[in-house]
C-alpha cells in the first residue's frame, strides 16, 4: 500500500468494506457471509457471545490474523476501496494506518516517553519528537497525569492510564483508524468511563471499530453496533456470522432479529 493509495483512500467516507467475507483456519470456518460498511468518522462496536467472531473480523481489518499460519479468508475487505489482501499490499503499511489497542494494557518496559516515541523513531520521524509525545498525550487525555513524569516507566502507571498510554502510542503514528479489542474489559468502571469519554474526542481525528461484550458500553459509545452470533453445525463445529447491523439507538431499541433483542437485554450471552 503506497502514500498516494492512502492520501486518496482518505477523501472517501466509507473506510472498510466487506463483501461475501468468510474467514477460515485450515478448514475449519470460523465466520461466514460478513458483508458490512464501516463509516468514517464514526465508532463502530462488534457485540455478541464468546466465541462468535468479532476479534476475528476485526483483527482482518489490520491483517494481524496473517501471523497465524492457517488463517485465510474467501470474499473481500475494501479499506477505502482499496483491496487489503490484493498481493500488492505490504501487511506493515496497512498496520501503520490502522492501529490497534488490545484487551489488556501493553506499554513497553520504557519510559512514558519512549512508548510514544517508539513508533514514530521506527518510521523516521523527521519532526518535533518532543511536541509530538506531548500531543499523543493530550489526544489521549494523559497528559495533565504524566507531563511531570515522563522519564518514568509506563508500566508504572495504574492500569486505566496505561490503557490511555496504549492508545497514544497508537495515535503517535498517526493512523487513519485504530481497532479495539475490548479494551476496557481489565479497567474500572471510572477509568473505563474516562476512555469512553476519550473515544468521543478520538473520533473527530480517527475512525474506530471497537469489540466489547459491555452492553452498557456499547450502548453508550457507539454510533453504529453488529450483533454477531454463533451457530453449531451436527459436528459441533462453531461458525460466527452477523445477525444485524445498524445504527446503534435501533439495534438496542427496535432491532429488527429476535436473537438480537435477546442477546442486548441479557436474555443470552
Amino acid at each position: 500500500m503506497t502514500t498516494t493509495h492512502i492520501e486518496r483512500a482518505r477523501q472517501t467516507d466509507t473506510v472498510f468494506r466487506t463483501e461475501n467475507l468468510n474467514i477460515y483456519y485450515g478448514n475449519f470456518l470460523a465466520v461466514r457471509d460478513v458483508s458490512i460498511s464501516i463509516p468514517k468518522n464514526n465508532i463502530t462496536a462488534f457485540i455478541g457471545p464468546s466465541g462468535c467472531g468479532k476479534s476475528t473480523v476485526l483483527r482482518c481489518f489490520n491483517r494481524l490474523n496473517d501471523l497465524i499460519k492457517s488463517f485465510h479468508i474467501d470474499g473481500k475487505i475494501y479499506y477505502h476501496d482499496q483491496d487489503l489482501y490484493a498481493a500488492e499490499i505490504d501487511p506493515v503499511e496497512v498496520r501503520r494506518q490502522i492501529g490497534m489497542v488490545f484487551q489488556k494494557p501493553n506499554p513497553f518496559p520504557k519510559s512514558i516517553y519512549d512508548n510514544i516515541a517508539f513508533g514514530p523513531r521506527l518510521l523516521n520521524y523527521k519532526g518535533d519528537m518532543d511536541e509530538l509525545v506531548e500531543r499523543s498525550l493530550k489526544q489521549a487525555a494523559l497528559w495533565d497525569d504524566v507531563k511531570d513524569k515522563l522519564k518514568a516507566m509506563g508500566t508504572d502507571l495504574s492500569g486505566g492510564q496505561q490503557q490511555r498510554l496504549c492508545i497514544a502510542r497508537a495515535v503517535a503514528v498517526q493512523p487513519d483508524v485504530i481497532l479495539m479489542d475490548e479494551p476496557c474489559s481489565a479497567l474500572d468502571p471510572i477509568s473505563t468511563l474516562k476512555v469512553e469519554d476519550l473515544l468521543q474526542e478520538l473520533k473527530e481525528r480517527y475512525t474506530i471499530v471497537i469489540v466489547t461484550h459491555n452492553m452498557q458500553q456499547a450502548s453508550r459509545a457507539s454510533d453504529w453496533t453488529a450483533f454477531f452470533n454463533v451457530e453449531s453445525n451436527d459436528k459441533g463445529h462453531r461458525t460466527g456470522h452477523i445477525v444485524e447491523y445498524d445504527r446503534t439507538e435501533r439495534i438496542f431499541q427496535s432491532p429488527t432479529h429476535q436473537a438480537t433483542q435477546e442477546y442486548v437485554s441479557g436474555r443470552f450471552g
